[in-house]
This record gives structure tokens, sequence and C-alpha cells, in this order.
């Protein structure tokens, strides 16, 4: 979709072998389950090494966002929602942007988290999904989050963010792979909102709020299509291996 990324340095992962091994570390502190492994197993085994250790960092980073560690281990306490934001949008923002074109030989094809991860890179789409369902599986409520489609009129193309809303009459905050920094809606004025949608509804944006309901959000066949897949943990290859 967003070949306008086109004028922009591909991202590398950054600090892979720092997040490596902190996730080491963290894991000898607090094992990821076996959910965690048939995950992460799932991954290695369908695109590489390289691909389980993303998996590896991703499983445990999100334990990291539900519960932080103290002293004793024993004691527990839930982590803040801006700190979740924080932790998931730059771990993302990682990954390496790659046009659907190039990656998937398809003009449009939405990834799942599972394949983002896998693959290590994508277009807009592909980082606003994973981010979204990474928050959700945080406990995010969902009536907080939107994925947003927007025209980045700078580079005047199409391109998606996830918005996260603290109440329902807030501005909300945009999670973004353009600029790494979490702000307000208010404070992109590069970005021209269209429609967005979470998993049951979808909004006309007239203005950088909620906007007007338009229905439900079936009428999209893409989003249904990646949350199929993702639900069934159904994997596809890339035409090309970005880990060569």
């Amino acid at each position: 979709m967003a070949s306008f990324f086109n004028v922009l340095c591909y991202s590398l992962i950054v600090g892979a072998l720092l997040t490596q091994h902190l996730v080491a570390s963290d894991e000898r502190r607090e094992p990821l389950t076996a959910i965690d492994r048939q995950n992460i197993d799932l991954i290695r085994q369908f695109y590489g090494e390289r691909a389980g250790k993303r998996a590896t960092a991703w499983r445990q980073l999100l334990h990291q966002l539900t519960n932080t560690h103290t002293a004793t281990r024993s004691d527990k306490k839930s982590v803040s929602e801006s700190t979740q934001l924080e932790g998931i949008n730059r771990f993302f923002n990682q990954l390496q942007f790659i046009d659907d074109d190039k990656l998937w030989g398809k003009k449009d094809y939405w990834a799942t988290p599972n394949e983002f991860i896998g693959v290590g890179g994508g277009d807009c789409e592909d980082f606003s999904i994973a981010k979204y369902f990474s928050l959700l599986s945080l406990g995010v409520d969902d009536e907080k989050l939107r994925l947003v489609y927007v025209k980045a009129l700078t580079l005047n193309q199409f391109h998606m963010v996830v918005a996260y809303y603290p109440h329902p009459a807030a501005v909300p905050l945009l999670l973004d792979n353009l600029d790494g920094e979490i702000k307000p809606a208010t404070e992109r004025l590069d970005l021209l909102p269209i429609y967005s949608f979470n998993g049951s509804q979808l909004w006309l944006m007239k203005q950088k709020g909620q906007g007007q309901l338009a229905g439900d959000a079936a009428k999209l066949s893409a989003w249904n299509d990646v949350r199929l897949r993702n639900n069934e943990q159904e994997l596809r290859r890339p035409a090309i291996n970005l880990d060569e």
C-alpha cells in the first residue's frame, strides 16, 4: 500500500543483540508459558532461527508489560497503559519497512502479527495490526483502540496508524511507524483521518476525535481475513526472505 515510503530508508532492527541479552536474562526470572513456547516454535519452524529470536523477544516483552518485577519477585503490580503503549510502539518500530509488492508479491497484503514477526518487516498496516493485537493481548480494552486510515499530507499518500483513546471523549494518542514518538492526534497536522475501525465497528473520521459511527467492521474484507488467519495462527511465506 504505502509506496510513498520509498523515500524513506528501510529501518533495521536496532539493538538486536542487546534485546536478546535482556530477553535471556528476563526469561531466567520468569519463564515463558507453554503457549508462548508453542507460538515461538511455530514461527521458528516456519520462518527460521532469526524469526524465532524475534518471536522470543516479542513474547517476553508481553510478559514484561503485563507485570513489573520487584526485588522479591513475589510482589507484582500492573503496568500502566501508557507504559504498554510505549513498549509496544517502540518494539515494533524496530522492524523493517517494506512494500507489499516487494515482500509478498501482492499490491496489498495484511500480515498477522505472527507473520510480521516471522518475516521481520512489512508495511504500515502490518505495523499497526501487530501493535493493535499486542495491546489487546495485554488487556487494553478494544473500545480504547482504533486502526485509523489517514492521508499522510506531506507524502500525499494513504497510511495507517493505531489510535488509543484514554476515555471516549479524549483526543486519541497515535502509535505510528513514521513518527516514533506517541503524540496526540491534534499534534499530527501531517495526518488527515479518513476512517477508523476496531474489532466491531467502523467510523468515518470527520475530525481528529471519535468520528461518526458508520457500521460494522465486517465491511472490511481484509480486516476480517487477517483476524481469521490470526485466530487460526495461519502463516504464509513471503516472496523474499529478509533474513538472508
